[in-house]
This record gives structure tokens, C-alpha cells and sequence, in this order.
């Protein structure tokens, strides 16, 4: 495992880190705590969970887990900002839905302090400056130790970036945004941004919700036990849109032919192109079992070629109309060093 700054931060975190949306859905508790201990066993320290996830139960499992382990070095994330509650400030960024979220996601971990608290999104209805006041707050008070995004487009981090620079507030360190070799549209405007606030990424779904992995066959419907066999209209991941694209089909031949020429599994491969990406800090694995997470840490250890980079690269390039993304708008942001035409 290797081991890289949280962001602009000085806290240090393993670059595969443990996502907990599964825990209490899809993964029993049980199962939970196996994971938890077969990842910190494989040397990670970077558990993200969310208060939305199981509306809270997997933020108590992760507590529970806590309270018996009283591990030192790990690095607890969690988030705020989605429906915990009907009411109209049950949801949000405001200073009132924040102050309750944390006292209720404190309480569910049984710690005193987060170690990053994330926006879980963009709140078009609270001026960010409530936001980052609060959370500057709440790292004085000694409630949070740093704070991040999650979801942001790179105007809306970028305007937060300013303000709490300019208001004197603790800066942000990371967003956790969706980057895979499907969804690579982050690298126009999101992944420049973070850049240039020296903010890190913490990318979720890297398998593009299982397509990565292999486990999906064209033109073929998925069943059984998976996220798309037991739904397969599942949001983003959604099986007949993505399997109607021939990009798709694309991106996952350059994965499998890799991983057959490595001997590795095409999640493993995946994976590593995913961590070596700039600006990432560490990638956030969503796992149900065991044997998923087992595979899935044999990443840790994965370094692709430059050969293999560049075939990945090309198969995976973002469709994009000539302006402002493709050539055309490149061209307007770029100059040679040297001069000329």
C-alpha cells in the first residue's frame, strides 16, 4: 500500500481506501467488520462512509467496529448534506442541517472529531459563505480536523476555494468526485481545479459500478447477484445505455487484454490506472465481500507500463464536440513556449 498526503493537508493516507456505502444495504455487519479488518491487515488506514448511507446504520457499524478496535492511525471520513429527515432543513448545507448531521454522525461513530467532513454536494439554496463558516467553526471547535467536497462542479470548488481564502477560513483538502475510465469528463474543468487549489481527489464507483470488473457481457442482460442484475436501470450505471455505446466495449476490451497479458483481474487494472491519475490522492473501493475486496488490494501492488497507459488512454477518451473541450478549445488555452504559429 502506498501511503500519500490527504491533499493540501498533512494527514497521510493509504491510496486505496475503504468505502462503506455497502455496509448495512448490501454487506451485513458481520461482514462489514471482516472487511474492515481484512483492509487495515493489508496495511489501509482511510475508512469514508456517509450519513446517508443506510440512513446512518453504516456509519454505527463503522462504530461499533471502532469501539472495539481503538486503532490510532486511521483516517475517518464521513458526509453530510442529503435527506435525513422529511423536513425542509433535514437536507442541505445550511448552518442548521450541518450542526445536526455532525453531532449525529459524531454520536453514530463514537468519536470525537472527524477527520474529513465532506459536502456531500453543491447547495444551490445556502450561500456558501454559511457553509464555510461553519465548518471553519466546527474545526476550531475541534469537531473536524479538515473538510472537502464531494460531487462539485470545478466553478462551484473553485468559488469555495476563493471565498474561504479571502474570508480567512480553513481552505478545503480534497473532493470526491466519479472518475473512471468511463467517466473521465472531470479532466476538463473539475481535476484542473482541484489542481490548482492543491486539493485532492478521492475518486468513487473507479469499476464504473461493476462494468470494469468484467462481469457484464454485451447485449446480454444482466442477472443474478449484482448491483445491475438485481437493477438493472440503476442510475449512472445504467446497463442499456451503457452497453448501446461502442466506447464502452472498447474501454473494457483494452481492460481485459491488459489484465489477461499481467495475469491480474481487469478490476485490478482498472484500479491502477485510476490511483496513478494527477491529483489523486486515494481511490475509493465499493466492495460487498471478501473475495471483491481481496481482488481489489492486489491493485496495490500494480504499476502499469506506459505502453498500457496510453492504450487505456485512447480508449477511454471523452467524446467531445470541437469547442470548448476538443481541439479547437485546447487550442485557445495553450501556447507554445516557443512562439509562432
Amino acid at each position: 500500500m502506498d501511503y500519500r498526503k490527504l491533499g493540501n493537508s498533512g494527514a497521510v493516507v493509504s491510496h486505496l481506501c475503504l468505502g462503506t456505502m455497502t455496509f448495512g444495504a448490501e454487506s451485513d455487519e458481520a461482514t462489514a467488520h471482516t472487511l474492515m479488518d481484512r483492509y487495515v491487515e493489508a496495511g489501509g488506514n482511510f475508512l469514508d462512509t456517509a450519513d446517508v448511507y443506510s440512513a446512518g446504520t453504516s456509519e454505527e457499524i463503522v462504530g461499533r467496529w471502532l469501539k472495539t478496535k481503538k486503532l490510532r492511525d486511521l483516517v475517518i471520513a464521513t458526509k453530510g448534506r442529503f435527506p435525513m429527515g422529511d423536513g425542509p432543513n433535514h437536507i442541505g448545507l445550511s448552518r442548521k442541517h450541518l450542526s445536526e448531521a455532525l453531532e449525529a454522525s459524531l454520536r453514530r461513530l463514537g468519536v470525537e472529531q472527524i477527520d474529513l467532513y465532506q459536502m456531500h454536494a453543491w447547495d444551490a439554496l445556502t450561500p456558501v459563505e454559511e457553509t464555510l463558516r461553519f465548518l471553519d467553526d466546527a474545526i476550531s471547535a475541534g469537531k473536524i480536523a479538515y473538510y472537502g467536497f464531494s460531487n462539485f462542479l470545478g466553478w462551484q470548488l473553485t468559488k469555495a476555494v476563493w471565498i474561504a481564502k479571502l474570508q480567512g477560513f480553513a481552505p478545503p483538502v480534497t473532493l470526491q468526485p466519479q472518475y473512471n475510465l468511463l467517466v473521465r469528463d472531470i479532466e476538463h474543468e473539475i481535476v484542473p481545479a482541484c489542481q490548482d487549489a492543491n486539493m485532492g481527489l478521492l475518486p468513487w464507483s473507479p469499476l464504473g459500478g461493476g462494468w470494469l470488473s468484467g462481469k457484464y457481457k454485451r447485449d446480454q442482460m444482466p442477472t443474478g447477484v449484482s448491483r445491475l442484475g438485481e437493477n438493472p436501470k440503476r442510475g449512472m450505471e445504467a446497463y442499456e445505455a451503457r452497453n448501446a455505446q461502442s466506447r464502452t466495449w472498447e474501454v473494457i476490451g483494452a481492460v481485459e487484454d491488459i489484465a489477461k497479458a499481467r495475469s491480474v483481474s481487469m478490476a485490478q487494472v482498472a484500479l491502477a490506472w485510476t490511483a496513478a491519475q494527477p491529483a489523486v490522492t486515494s481511490v475509493i473501493l465499493g466492495v460487498r465481500t471478501e473475495q471483491q475486496l481481496n481482488d481489489n488490494l492486489g491493485a496495490a501492488d500494480l504499476v502499469l507500463t506506459a505502453e498500457e497507459v496510453d492504450r487505456l488512454n485512447a480508449a477511454s477518451k471523452p467524446d467531445m464536440s470541437d469547442y470548448p473541450y476538443g481541439v479547437g478549445g485546447v487550442n485557445q488555452r495553450h501556447r507554445k513556449i516557443e512562439g509562432g504559429r
